[in-house]
Formats: structure tokens, C-alpha cells, sequence
């Protein structure tokens, strides 16, 4: 009597068993094949035909690690062109003045004893090095900054000394030319940053400033402070800057139409990718009265509502 029924059952529930386990081999199937799709260069799963259960599950931890290979692969990607691109912007930048070096050697030889000439040659070869040196370790830093190899350390700086010390590097530069300096809302000011790395953006500005102030010229700095930013906007007296360089002025090894001659068009882009690593921003704009305005803002955050409490 409770055969039957028992063995109906027994039946619907081996039918129900096997229609699972027929539907779970067709799931494994069909992501073996997709899984062997990406294994030869599929871009993504298909999650439209994913399933509840197990399976699902599955897929979606698999599509969860392909997706972050390939971002892996891809940032290798990049990180290898940049290298390459890295490699080769060095090697052109610095054959220019050593081949400079080589013909003044080769002078050099044919001058004999000439003393004056020697003098003269060996001077201008010592100012073919440092430019070299001063290539060299720039095109380093660029590269430090691209593999995003640098920790930047976010401190309280004072103003004024910061400012006191960035000039100092072209106290006898200014000296010479008769050029003089005006800081204006320094004092009693701080602002937060990495002090090694902002010295280098800072004297990449006034580096650039100065060398466009004429001689007795006056270059301005004026710091201000509000709830966004703290600025720092250095004016020169230059000639200013060209509208058709403007856009362009912030590029690696773009030089423009008024660049000096021992311009190697990286100052500047070093400056702006030191800005950008610590919340910073760094723009430039024409004075209405004349010359050029840099202005490097320094975005506050959580430095600072951590330092005032």
C-alpha cells in the first residue's frame, strides 16, 4: 500500500537529481569554454547567462580575478612604455651637450698653449657639466614620480622660512643681474606639504621666473590663505607668455616660442607632477600689467583638521 507512493517519490526526486546534476555539468561546461575563451584573449565574462548557486558564485570570483590581471597586465603595460618613453626622451636630451663636449675637447686640442683659450674652453665645459648633472638628476626624479616610487610626507612648513630657503639658491644669480625679490603674507603663515619635494617644485618656478626678469627686475611673491588653498603666486617682469604655449607649457620637453637656450623644457613638468602627487594644483596666466604669474595652491584636508584638533 505505501509502495507505490513511495516509490513515486523516490522517482520525482531521482528525476529532480538528475535534471540538477545535468544542469550543474552543462554550468561547468559552459564556463570551461569561457574561461578558455579569455585564456586566448577574451576580453570579459558574460555574466548575463550566470545562475544562481554555486556555479554563479564561481564565476563571478573568476571574473573578479580576471578582470584585476588584466588591469595588472595593462599598468605593466604602461609602466614598460613609459620606461622605454622615459629612456629615450634621457638619451636625447642628454646627447645635445655631451656632443657640445666632445668639439669643445677636440678644441681644446688644437688650441696648443694658449692659455686664455684654455681658460675660456675649460669654463664653458664645466658649464656643459652642470647641465648635465642638473639633466641627469631632474630626468630621475621624473621617473621616480612615474613608477610612483616616492612617499611624500605631509608636514607643517612655515612660509617665510620656506621661501627664505628656496631663494637662497639664486641669491648670486639675483646678485649679478641686479635682480631683488618681494614676498608679501608670508609671515605668520603655514601650510602643509612635503618640504623636500615642494622646495624642488617652488625653485623650479622661481628658476623659470627668474630667468624672464630683466636685470634689476623685480620678482614678486604673495602668499594668501583661505578655507579651500593656501597660494603661492610668483610675478616676473618678463616679456610673458605666449597664448599658442600656454596649453602646452606644463608638457614634458615642451619649449616655447620664447625659451632660453639652456632650456630643457622639464622644470615646469616636474613642478606640476609634484603638485598634483599632494593635492596640489600649479597654473600659469599673464599679468594684465606685464610678465607672467605662477600660481601653486595647496589644497587642505586631512593633515590639517588632524593638526587642529
Amino acid at each position: 500500500m505505501y509502495l507505490i507512493p513511495a516509490a513515486a517519490a523516490a522517482c520525482v526526486f531521482g528525476g529532480l537529481y538528475l535534471y540538477k546534476m545535468r544542469r550543474y555539468k552543462r554550468s561547468l561546461k559552459r564556463l570551461s569554454r569561457e574561461i578558455d575563451r579569455i585564456l586566448h584573449g577574451e576580453e570579459v565574462l558574460s555574466l548575463g547567462s550566470c545562475e544562481e548557486g554555486e556555479i554563479a558564485i564561481l564565476r563571478d570570483e573568476i571574473y573578479k580575478m580576471t578582470v584585476r590581471l588584466r588591469e595588472q597586465s595593462e599598468r605593466l603595460a604602461k609602466d614598460k612604455g613609459m620606461l622605454a618613453d622615459s629612456l629615450a626622451d634621457i638619451s636625447h636630451q642628454i646627447r645635445t651637450p655631451l656632443t657640445t663636449l666632445n668639439l669643445m675637447t677636440a678644441r681644446m686640442a688644437q688650441e696648443g698653449d694658449n692659455p686664455q683659450q684654455r681658460k675660456k674652453i675649460l669654463r664653458e665645459m664645466n658649464r656643459m657639466l652642470g647641465r648635465i648633472d642638473w639633466l641627469i638628476k631632474t630626468l630621475l626624479k621624473l621617473s621616480r614620480l612615474d613608477a610612483d616610487s616616492v612617499h611624500l610626507e605631509h608636514r607643517k612648513i612655515n612660509m617665510a622660512q620656506f621661501l627664505r630657503r628656496a631663494l637662497e639658491a639664486f641669491e648670486i644669480q639675483m646678485e649679478l643681474r641686479g635682480q631683488s625679490c618681494r614676498i608679501e603674507g608670508a609671515e605668520g603663515l603655514d601650510f602643509y606639504a612635503d618640504e623636500t619635494w615642494t622646495l624642488e617644485a617652488v625653485q623650479n618656478i622661481l628658476k623659470n621666473s627668474l630667468d624672464y626678469t630683466p636685470y634689476e627686475g623685480i620678482l614678486r611673491i604673495a602668499c594668501c590663505d583661505n578655507p579651500l588653498y593656501t597660494e603661492i603666486a610668483v610675478s616676473d617682469e618678463g616679456p610673458g607668455i605666449s597664448p599658442e604655449d600656454l596649453p602646452h607649457l606644463f608638457e614634458r620637453f615642451y619649449r616655447g616660442k620664447n625659451a632660453s637656450g639652456g632650456s630643457f623644457g622639464i622644470g615646469l613638468s616636474l613642478a606640476q607632477m609634484i603638485m598634483n602627487r599632494q593635492n596640489g594644483i600649479i597654473c600659469a596666466e599673464n599679468r594684465k600689467e606685464k610678465g607672467s604669474c605662477f600660481r601653486l595652491r595647496f589644497y587642505k584636508g586631512e593633515a590639517e583638521d588632524m593638526d587642529s584638533r
